[in-house]
């Protein structure tokens, strides 16, 4: 006989109908996974999301502010990965607490003219994304391998759905391709960032918020509109939210909250 879940979870000595999941215990027909299991479970979507800090537009506009005014711009770049690290917690946190993702909560929690707006606001902003992704691809092949701007959109292109192939067929090779893909980038980096020359007290006085003119002000625009990318926060709750069943009891008393704010009527 399967119990439902909250008859199955012992109540602890003292508490107050708070139900907690021990190690051990079966649920949905399972053991509960242990909590270092589950929130490793996590790192997969948060490396998938992580691939918007390293697309051609941040590459493009970071690479632009530092060579036109050297360290000035620096306080935008971090300013601009702080408050993506936020909004993609905040962006997972509602995947894990509600189990659906963003699309779905706005689709639940708004009328219809609110939802036909987000949905066209999200096929611009997929649109747009996808452009400057095969361009800067097609870029770079022809940068580092000679192959022609048309051929290099179409080696993107067939990539792209080779991966996202993996995507579709489970979700287990799509986070580990994309994982290797992120190490490759990263150590690319790593070995330009200690080749280059570093000044550590213009890299410091690049921390004090300023410009150099409406041109530096613009592209300190485009740097946070390139790390805070639309497109990413919806994936990470929509990753997240595909966990469900597999990484059980991800839920705490904070998260929550998603849930009693959330209105029970649709409109």
């Amino acid at each position: 006989m399967n119990l439902p879940l909250a008859t199955r979870l012992p109540v602890e000595p003292g508490a107050t109908g708070r139900r907690r999941p021990e190690r051990g215990n079966r649920i949905a027909g399972g053991m509960l996974p242990s909590r270092r299991i589950r929130v490793l479970r996590l790192i997969g979507p948060a490396f998938v999301a992580a691939v918007a800090f390293v697309d051609p537009g941040n590459f493009a506009t970071n690479i632009t502010a530092g060579a036109d005014y050297g360290y000035l711009l620096l306080w935008a770049v971090l300013a601009a990965s702080m408050m993506a690290t936020l909004v993609q917690y905040l962006s997972a946190k509602l995947g894990a607490a509600t189990g659906g993702s963003l699309a779905a909560v706005c689709r639940d929690n708004t009328t219809t003219p609110v939802r036909i707006g987000l949905w066209l606001m999200a096929e611009g902003v997929v649109i747009m994304t996808d452009l400057a992704e095969f361009v800067g691809g097609a870029v770079a092949l022809h940068l580092l391998f000679g192959i022609s701007p048309l051929s290099g959109g179409l080696i993107i292109a067939v990539t792209t759905m080779l991966i996202l192939q993996l995507r579709l067929r489970g979700r287990d090779a799509f986070p580990v391709v994309v994982i290797a893909l992120l190490f490759a980038v990263t150590v690319a980096f790593s070995y330009l960032m200690f080749r280059a020359p570093f000044d550590s007290g213009a890299a410091a006085s690049g921390l004090l918020p300023r410009f150099d003119g409406g041109q530096s002000a613009l592209l300190a625009c485009g740097i946070v509109g390139a790390t805070v990318m639309p497109h990413a926060i919806f994936l990470h709750s929509s990753l997240v939210s595909g966990l469900k069943g597999r990484a059980v009891a991800l839920r705490t008393p904070a998260m929550l909250t998603f849930l009693r704010c959330r209105p029970c009527t649709r409109h």
